[in-house]
């Protein structure tokens, strides 16, 4: 039987156009974003099969191209399709971001963060650039590590700081093991930076670290 002879309330594309989004499960909205299924295998049975090979949706949007090319019923095709939506959704909240006349929402932020640099496979830490009224100038990738660590020397995130004529700037960096929770490499670094830019009257707001399921603001915490 194949997926249009289902009732109709049990259909992923009529269940999500009656009850939204929301109410379907990861192996549904998986099924409409690929379309169709491969021999022997519905969308529907194909998405929950290869969540479960995968170990999630994280896990297969963030897989290499090797890997996700590996799997049956995927290729360099539905590659490109899951590249191109994960870029969309950063451009879209990207956007978002640079509407707000104040740079006040943390939610949104970390959406962005889980989107821009949350699926990398190693160590990314980025800088978000504001001006006096903490509108968002640029959101720039600052240093790149192996996936256990990332370098990040305070004079470069000074200079580049000064560049854009930021009044104020937020951190962030992803944790590729997936746990969240700061180091205290993380804490210290975040001290050094935060008295480099007290140096050239620039306020260092937040500094975010991210992982699979959450993402920590230091600020949130009272640790600036």
């Amino acid at each position: 039987m194949t997926i249009k002879q289902w009732p109709a309330a049990e259909q992923p594309r009529e269940k999500l156009l009656s009850y939204g989004a929301g109410a379907l499960s990861d192996g549904e909205l998986l099924a409409i974003f690929l379309g169709h299924g491969c021999a022997g295998l519905d969308a529907v049975a194909m998405s929950r099969q290869l969540l479960q090979d995968f170990g999630g949706v994280r896990a297969f949007f963030a897989a290499p191209r090797g890997q996700f090319c590996r799997h049956k019923g995927l290729g360099v095709h539905r590659y490109v399709k899951t590249q191109a939506v994960l870029e969309l959704c950063k451009r879209c909240l990207y956007q978002h971001l640079q509407r707000d006349t104040v740079f006040s929402d943390p939610g949104m932020v970390k959406h962005y963060l889980q989107y821009s640099i949350g699926l990398e496979t190693r160590e990314v830490f980025m800088t978000l650039y504001l001006d006096s009224q903490h509108r968002l100038i640029k959101a720039e990738p600052l240093f790149y590590g192996t996936i256990d660590a990332s370098p990040v020397y305070p004079r470069i995130v000074v200079q580049s700081a000064l560049a854009h004529n930021a009044a104020a700037v937020i951190l962030a960096h992803n944790h590729p093991s997936g746990v969240a929770e700061p180091s205290r490499a993380d804490r210290a670094i975040t001290e050094r930076l935060t008295q480099a830019m007290a140096l050239v009257d620039i306020k260092l707001l937040d500094h975010f670290v991210v992982g699979d399921a959450e993402v920590i603001s230091f600020a949130e915490r009272g640790w600036l």
